[in-house]
């Protein structure tokens, strides 16, 4: 039962009750006065106790001082004086003299008969029935102006709980409109400010989530590095132009940043973040007049750009100033490319996968092509070289024309007593003299099973220079791939070169990575003895990745190993990353392994590397890589 309901019958009982009690308290004072009648009239029926003579006379006497309801004189011995007057029993009372009949009969003896009366209460029923009546008026009024003024009450309290429920449910539907605080007053005025206070509340919330939803929208949706939409917007972009039901026409442009991987590891995952930003800023400008265009990077080093009605020859003009904005940030940096890009016409119906097949055609067409170069594929027509099928042509292209070139960078001994070496860089060129992207490059020939090849041509090259080269002195650092160390027919060969010029085999250090070593134990030590055999020496570089370092320092036993740069680069964020390096420059000491750190890009690198020890530093802070002159002479190394 509700609170309402419960009031009500509360209001019922208690004047039921008050009612009642009236009641009770006039039948009480009605009896009083209805006693008070009968005790006058028996004081006064005293005097006529000795009555001679005629009942009626005797009537007659009494009705002046008495009203009677039933008058009855009976003579003992003449029954002619007998008298009756009245009814005994009255006739049926109705309205409210029903509830106070009350009936006062007195029977007296007298000396010549008896007497028997009812007195009549008619009169003073009357007034105790009107007294009760005003009595009920007023508390039934009462009872009324309180029900009517808790009715009205509660309908007002309706309307505010009415009107509180629509705020709350607003609230729950996060609307935030104004609260009308007219409407709650009284009793709910606290609920009404706590409301407005938890809208306000509610709303600051809901600001916070949209907030941090845009941020993981963002996140998610657009890369915090350059600002440019993900490859899930990208994914999407296409899912739209494979739409059939749209005849829209435009231009995917594909953009591959070649050298992240040549800079991440020389310069550090900085600089890296540097060279993507300059790139996504050159793209942005490059096509600031389309404002059409819709930018994505879609992988690490891979960007997309499309633009919808936009022709070949627009295309073409946008990518001639993408270029000439590379090749001015390539001066700046010294890279061999910064990137190249491919141009790829869609129909809204085209297929994703046919489209982005092309731009993986058009983008490896271009790095091909020479630095920076930008290629148009159109479409296929079964005659194209895909990918890395194109690659394949390229390498064995170069190889066949013998086309490396050398740069080199020096090691700093940080001790006068160690001798250091300086490492040659290859880089590679096209039929037309331009260069390929190095890691691309590398990549690719692995892939292909030509590591051997490209390995050899190296090794060739890198002897036939030292031999022309004579004031060139000192250690020479060479890089070879480690599935041509672990290659027992490719270790073979190099030692049979090697055994022809051992006193230029006495200067080569040939560089080894980690974790290829780390594959196959049994062959990494089987490649370092032989090349210890004639006098050559062995680095591991991007040493401390694998979890088998330090198992690798007991079982090969190189003469140097160069540290990975992310320990450089951290080296004063990291005091763990201290205690790391200085535990393997104390290991690597005790066995006569000379230590170096790479990727020394600040001052203050230098300086912790300086106060651990180490042996040796390379990176631009120390000396940047420089293209090697070499003079021609016509050596026979085979």
């Amino acid at each position: 039962m509700t609170t309402s309901k419960l009031f009500q019958l509360f209001l019922v009982l208690l004047f039921s009750g008050l009612t009642f009690i009236s009641y009770l308290d006039e039948k009480q004072k009605l009896t009083a006065q209805v006693q008070l009648q009968i005790e006058q009239y028996a004081n006064s029926i005293k005097q006529q106790k000795q009555w001679q003579g005629k009942g009626e006379a005797l009537y007659d006497i009494l009705k002046q001082q008495f009203s009677f309801q039933f008058f009855q004189y009976i003579d003992k011995t003449d029954s002619s004086n007998n008298f009756t007057q009245g009814e005994l029993v009255p006739k049926e009372k109705v309205n409210l003299a029903k509830l106070f009949s009350i009936q006062s009969p007195y029977t007296q003896i007298l000396d010549t008969g008896r007497l028997q009366v009812k007195l009549s209460n008619l009169s003073t029923i009357e007034n105790t029935v009107a007294r009760f009546q005003n009595i009920l008026i007023i508390i039934w009024t009462t009872f009324l102006l309180i029900s009517i003024t808790y009715l009205l009450l509660t309908i007002r309290q309706k309307r505010s709980i009415g009107y509180i429920s629509i705020c709350v449910e607003n609230l729950a539907k996060l609307s935030f409109g104004v609260i009308e605080k007219s409407r709650i007053k009284g009793e709910f005025k606290g609920i009404g400010l706590t409301l407005d206070n938890s809208k306000q509340l509610l709303k600051a919330k809901i600001d916070e989530f949209h907030k941090a939803h845009e941020k993981l929208s963002k996140t998610a949706f657009q890369d915090p590095l350059t600002g440019l939409a993900t490859r899930a917007r990208f994914t999407e972009k296409l899912n739209e132009i494979g739409n059939p039901e749209r005849k829209d026409t435009g231009i995917l442009v594909f953009i591959r940043a070649t050298e992240l991987a040549s800079i991440n590891q020389m310069h550090g995952r900085e600089a890296g973040d540097d060279y993507l930003s300059r790139i996504a800023s050159d793209i942005k400008r490059a096509f600031n007049q389309k404002p059409q265009a819709q930018f994505y990077r879609i992988s690490t080093a891979d960007f997309a750009i499309v633009i919808g009605d936009l022709t070949i020859k627009q295309a073409t003009e946008i990518a001639d100033r993408l270029k000439t904005a590379f090749n001015e940030y390539q001066q700046q940096v010294g890279t061999p490319s910064i990137g190249h890009i491919g141009l790829v016409p869609y129909l809204q119906d085209s297929d994703p996968v046919s489209l982005m097949t092309l731009a993986d055609t058009a983008v490896s067409i271009a790095q091909t092509l020479g630095p920076n170069c930008y290629h148009i594929q159109e479409k296929l027509t079964g005659g194209e070289l895909f990918g890395e099928s194109r690659w394949k042509v390229a390498i064995n292209d170069l190889l066949r024309r013998k086309a490396i070139k050398f740069y080199i960078q020096p090691i700093r001994p940080c001790r006068h007593n160690v001798e250091f070496y300086r490492e040659l860089l290859s880089r590679f060129y096209n039929n037309q003299g331009k260069l390929l992207p190095t890691s691309t490059v590398i990549a690719m020939a692995e892939r292909h099973g030509m590591s051997e090849e490209l390995d050899k041509l190296i090794v060739l090259n890198t002897l036939r220079m030292l031999i022309q080269s004579p004031n060139l002195e000192g250690l020479i650092g060479i890089n070879i791939s480690a599935a041509s160390a672990t290659n027992k027919s490719f270790v073979s060969w190099l030692k049979n070169i090697l055994n022809k010029q051992r006193q230029i085999a006495a200067r080569l250090v040939f560089e080894v990575s980690e974790s290829g070593m780390q594959a196959n134990l049994s062959a990494s030590y089987y490649f370092i003895n032989e090349l210890h055999s004639v006098g050559s020496r062995i680095s591991i570089e991007r040493f401390g990745l694998g979890f088998t370092s330090f198992k690798l320092f007991k079982e090969v036993r190189p003469d140097y190993i160069k540290l990975d740069p992310s320990y450089t680069q951290e080296i004063t964020l990291d005091p763990h990353n201290k205690f790391f390096v200085k535990m393997i420059i104390d290991i690597a000491r005790k066995l006569g392994i000379k230590v170096i750190a790479t990727g020394v890009e600040k001052q203050e690198d230098k300086l912790a590397m300086d106060q651990l020890l180490i042996d040796g530093l390379q990176g631009y802070y120390i000396a940047e890589p420089s293209p090697l002159k070499q003079e021609k002479k016509s050596v026979n190394t085979a």
